[in-house]
């Protein structure tokens, strides 16, 4: 998910008042989910996400509660039960040149667990609208739809999911192209802070649980095992091995030269990270490619952690 900076135009809108017409209409109805909650998926998302919590294995099972949205998927063939209303509000953003499409954030609320054998049927509304935005990505609205999650008639959660509808922004020669072509900034928060700390100073930080000594990262406020919310840095080694990869190619973007290797990295320690593969030719990472950790500096404020191929570096 993307976030953007943003601001509100404060010039009349005619379009932007036709559009908060549909907010309130419906955007799926009576739609049900492709499978009942099952094992298998379970059991591939837990290893996906690196949790082994006992709760999500064994007779009394119950899904991660962040699985929400995945039973109600539509799936690659299309099918969905989206509405008149909302595929209209849709085509009038495309006609009025805001044919690009980012998502922004979601929100989820659980009511209920999920249980193997569970099937799911789900009503989503149009919830909002956003007056017009001018972002970095370029000039569009917000588009909000809230989805409620039921087993039978008992309400088990609910889903909020933001997408920004916009005109890419045009290139204007005073700026170069209109392109910024530095990385992109991370997101720090009271939560996350430590670790970019310890990037400034090159060293790669996760966490540990005071209480129950489980090792994580990304970095929580609490323990996803224990719930406890006491915890200590620990200096990870940067030794590890590709878990798994994409090469991009598509979409360009300044602050990049495709192609290039995006890869989950397993630490030595057991927790994984994502972040980029260097040293080596894109078509040459492969899963199980021993890496060790390097700190980048890719301008006078930023310095990420990337990987580079372990015998690149004599480790």
């Amino acid at each position: 998910m993307a976030r953007s900076e943003e601001r509100t135009e404060s010039v009349d809108d005619p379009f932007g008042a036709l559009l908060k017409r549909y907010e309130g209409q419906p955007a799926a109805v009576s739609g049900r989910g492709r499978d009942p909650v099952n094992p298998a998926m379970i059991r591939h998302w837990c290893e996906a996400m690196g949790d082994a919590h006992p709760g999500y294995r064994g007779p009394d099972a119950v899904a991660p509660p962040t699985m929400l949205q995945a039973w109600t998927m539509a799936g690659l063939d299309g099918r969905n039960s989206r509405t008149g209303p909302y595929v209209e509000l849709l085509a009038a953003l495309d006609d009025a040149g805001c044919a690009s499409v980012v998502a922004t954030d979601c929100e989820q609320e659980y009511l209920h667990p999920l249980h193997p054998g569970d099937e799911v049927s789900f009503d989503a509304v149009i919830e909002s609208v956003s007056a017009r935005k001018t972002t970095k990505l370029g000039t569009g609205y917000f588009v909000t739809t809230r989805m409620d999650v039921r087993v039978g008639p008992r309400l088990v959660g609910t889903h909020r999911f933001r997408i920004l509808k916009y005109a890419p922004r045009k290139a204007s020669p005073e700026r170069g192209g209109g392109a910024d072509t530095r990385r992109p900034r991370p997101v720090v928060n009271r939560d996350n802070a430590g670790f970019w700390e310890g990037v400034r100073d090159h060293r790669l930080l996760i966490q540990r649980c005071a209480a129950c000594a489980a090792l994580r990262f990304p970095w929580l406020p609490g323990c996803g095992g224990c719930g406890s919310p006491e915890w200590t840095p620990v200096e990870a080694s940067g030794a590890g091995t590709v878990y798994s990869y994409v090469v991009m190619h598509h979409p360009p973007f300044p602050a990049f030269e495709p192609p290039y290797a995006v890869a989950l990295i397993e630490l030595a320690e057991g927790v994984r990270m994502i972040s980029n593969v260097v040293g080596v030719p894109h078509d040459e990472v492969r899963v199980g490619l021993p890496v060790a950790v390097e700190f980048r500096s890719y301008d006078d404020e930023l310095t990420l952690p990337v990987f580079r191929v372990r015998e690149a570096v004599g480790v």
